[in-house]
């Protein structure tokens, strides 16, 4: 690297001496000299040289003065590091230029030695700095992509890790949460192009904005499916409660957000919700070119699984039994024990319900029920009809009631 030093000086001497004293650095390319006059001379010279690093200034000069100059440098965005040379013993004009920036000084007459010195300091602040901008850059850079995907916190922490140990892949345990929406593509085909857009902007804007609160990483979004992760790229003891919370706050919005586009004539569906919780494979699976911060693996798929099963449950939320323990003060109800596409065993999947909903009799009445069934006692099928008769609206119940009718038997049921 060349470094590009401007002198500021009116003795008409001090340009020969000075090119003399350094012609080796200058010949070797490490120095590169400009001079100048008087301060206005320096302003007008660093316009034609921006890439100047350094100016060692006089401070007694005609028309601008090296105190003048200093102030004008301290103002500018790019702050050139200053040296200013001073008579000796005149201590005032030093604790001004300090005062205003100057990053040291000498004395008149030069001690060529203490100026090869100084400058050789300077130098290496110089590059101290330059190495810790391009680093603020580069993280500013991070940040800006990071936060496509990650909460701004996490994506803070993210674009300050240089080290990238954060996203490379590995495998962790985490929770995935996945959620979709019904009739979409009935959605998509019926719509005007300006109202989806504005319908799909909002609704993914909401979502999104509530998985950040929660921490959570938006892994991807495909058609009008959003996979969410807990407990990935950073470490979240308590991600079975996280992604629990972030469910039912993501049911809560997408329900308002479907009320309030039908009040605009928009048939906009239910918002379904998935979460299971397991090992994966996480990581930055982009390559060189592209960031795609993912998961892969059973526990992602399970997930996806779960979610679809609520169209055949009547549910909104279904997560898994990992998903209910790891949650503190987990409140829900049992689905049963579903046979999910590519699983060999079935898994246990619980219904998560607000708190008020999780207290009220009905809970308890479907409990009840819902032991019976699972010990094979022939009195579930007329707890579950008297259930639905006083909750007509209650889906699960109604599922439940319908396979027990049909002749089925136990929790254990194969829904594709």
């Amino acid at each position: 690297m060349t470094a590009t030093i401007l002198f500021v000086d009116d003795e008409p001497d001090l340009e020969a001496l000075i090119l003399q004293k350094f012609r080796r650095q200058i010949r070797d390319g490490k120095l590169a000299l400009i001079f100048a006059r008087d301060g206005l001379e320096a302003l007008e010279s660093l316009e034609l040289n921006p890439q100047v690093d350094m100016v060692v200034s006089d401070i007694n000069m005609p028309r601008m003065d090296g105190l003048s100059l200093l102030a004008r440098l301290q103002e500018a965005e790019d702050k050139k590091s200053t040296i200013i040379v001073s008579a000796y013993g005149d201590m005032s004009n030093i604790r001004i230029a300090m005062n205003r920036g100057a990053f040291d000084f000498l004395t008149k007459p030069i001690d060529f030695a203490d100026l090869e010195a100084t400058i050789e300091k300077t130098i290496r602040h110089v590059e101290m700095l330059r190495e810790v901008r391009r680093r603020q850059m580069e993280a500013e850079r991070a940040y800006a992509s990071l936060s496509r995907f990650f909460s701004p916190e996490i994506a803070r922490r993210l674009a300050a890790d240089v080290q990238g140990d954060g996203i490379e892949v590995h495998w962790r345990d985490v929770a995935t949460l996945f959620t979709d929406i019904t009739g979409f593509t009935s959605l998509v085909e019926s719509a005007a192009p300006q109202t989806l857009g504005e319908l799909l902007n909002e609704y993914f804007g909401g979502m999104t904005e509530i998985v950040f609160a929660h921490e959570g990483t938006v892994a991807k979004i495909i058609g009008d499916a959003i996979q969410v992760l807990f407990n990935a790229p950073g470490d979240q003891p308590d991600y079975a409660t996280r992604a629990v919370a972030c469910a039912h706050d993501l049911d809560a919005w997408a329900e308002d957000f479907s009320a309030r586009w039908k009040a605009r004539g928009v048939n906009f569906g239910t918002t379904r919700i998935g979460v299971h919780a397991g090992p994966a494979l996480v990581g930055n699976f982009g390559g060189n070119r592209f960031f795609d911060y993912t998961a892969y693996g059973d526990t992602v798929n399970t997930a996806a699984r779960l979610e679809a099963a609520n169209k055949y449950l009547g549910t909104r939320i279904c997560v898994s039994a990992s998903v209910a323990k790891g949650a503190a003060n987990f409140r829900g109800r049992p689905v049963g024990d579903l046979m999910l596409r590519g699983r060999s065993e079935p898994l246990r999947a619980f219904e998560p319900l607000p708190q008020a909903k999780f207290e009220a009799p009905a809970t308890a009445q479907y409990s009840e029920a819902f032991a019976k069934m699972e010990a094979g006692d022939a009195a579930a099928m007329p707890a579950f009809a008297a259930l639905v008769g006083m909750h007509a609206d209650d889906p699960l119940a109604g599922f439940h009631l319908r396979r027990l009718l049909n002749g089925a038997k136990g929790t254990r049921m194969q829904l594709e």
